[in-house]
């Protein structure tokens, strides 16, 4: 009878002091409102459903701090003609990351143009780690070869040649998000993020970005896209996308991520508007030979520039691009020392990643460059 009136009068107390929480009126004390996580939608779609699913069967020393992991085919991972789908990783001195998509062509249901067998880790250009003045020369680098066919998109079996047997493995989903896995794993902590890529490898960087914001939720992302910026024929991204199941990628609600006029600065400026802890930058000549190859280079030109227009106007802290004179494809690797408009690539961009005031859109012209949209104009001869 002793131990029941102590008990309750302690469930007594309880109550009193449950109750003495609450104010007056009886209301509960607010919740603060929880922040949406960018990309949700297009985790909502799957696009991250391979992460943490897939490891490698091997890993082994390549080189001075390089190792190469390589994949199960029956894993999923594989390049689009079956054959063994490996990537790098590379110790650096800093706590800080290059993610690095490389290029080689595409597949599509009329034509294949794509690299049979990823371009094994090679360092020169940006992925140099002795040339003094590239600012990323001491990050830690994860490589990612291409040789999917799909632009690091794609989920999908096609049987090309019509005899009832799958030929094209366009996997590159599973490749990107097995090789962004054992980044996290070796990089886990990075302060920075230079998401990079060439090509295809340029294009693919937005199909990576909502993956490296889910496994790195904190970090400084910036997005560099050499030579890969989605301008395209009306249809002609819808039909890819199709073929190599890769529409989960584009979020259901927005109905201009792939404008009317084929092109993919929609998306580019919804990843912006998702998450504001990112740069972004284009890099590409003007009528680059071949992103121009299908619509011809003065409609490559003007489509491009406006784009590049459109973005910096949206977003203009956040959002610049280097427009070299020419038709030449990719800078980053092959021509990361070229001039444009007075400014280095390899200067403009660690313009970017440090976050200068002077990193701003350069778009080479004739005679003058101005670097300001509004005072954008070239002098003739004579003029």
């Amino acid at each position: 009878m002793k131990t029941f009136k102590i008990s309750h009068f302690l469930l007594l107390s309880l109550f009193v002091v449950l109750l003495s929480c609450t104010d007056d009126e009886g209301q509960q004390p607010e919740i603060a409102p929880v922040e949406p996580r960018p990309f949700q939608q297009l985790y909502d779609q799957g696009v991250d459903r391979y992460l943490g699913t897939i490891t490698p069967i091997s890993s082994t020393t390549v080189g001075p701090g390089v190792t190469e992991h390589v994949f199960n085919s029956a894993d999923g991972p594989v390049c689009f003609t079956g054959k063994q789908f490996s990537m790098f990783t590379r110790n650096g001195s800093s706590n800080n990351l290059m993610i690095f998509l490389q290029g080689g062509g595409f597949c599509s249901p009329v034509v294949c143009a794509a690299v049979e067998e990823g371009i094994p880790f090679i360092p020169f250009g940006i992925l140099s780690p002795s040339d003094p003045q590239n600012p990323v020369a001491n990050y830690n680098v994860g490589y990612v070869p291409y040789c999917d066919g799909s632009m690091m998109s794609g989920d999908n079996e096609v049987d090309s040649d019509g005899d009832g047997v799958n030929d094209r493995f366009f996997k590159g989903l599973q490749n990107l998000s097995a090789s962004l896995d054992v980044i996290v794993q070796n990089y886990p902590s990075p302060e920075k993020i230079v998401l990079a890529g060439n090509s295809a490898g340029g294009f693919a960087v937005h199909a990576a970005l909502p993956l490296v914001r889910k496994l790195y939720p904190e970090a400084r992302i910036y997005v560099v896209n050499d030579s890969g910026q989605g301008i395209g024929n009306p249809g002609g991204f819808e039909g890819l996308f199709t073929y190599w199941n890769s529409n989960a990628f584009i979020p259901s609600s927005c109905s201009d991520c792939i404008g009317s006029d084929g092109n993919l600065t929609g998306l580019h400026d919804y990843q912006l508007q998702q998450d504001d802890n990112i740069r972004m930058a284009y890099i590409s000549s003007k009528q680059d030979s071949v992103g121009s190859a299908s619509m011809g280079g003065p409609a490559f030109e003007a489509q491009l520039i406006e784009a590049a227009i459109e973005l910096n106007n949206a977003h203009p802290e956040r959002f610049q691009s280097l427009i070299d004179n020419g038709n030449a494809h990719t800078y980053i690797i092959r021509s990361f020392n070229v001039e444009v408009g007075g400014v280095t690539v390899r200067q403009w961009l660690a313009d970017m990643i440090n976050e200068s005031a002077g990193w701003e859109t350069v778009i080479e012209l004739k005679k003058l460059i101005k670097k300001k949209f509004s005072t954008i104009f070239s002098i003739e001869d004579g003029c």
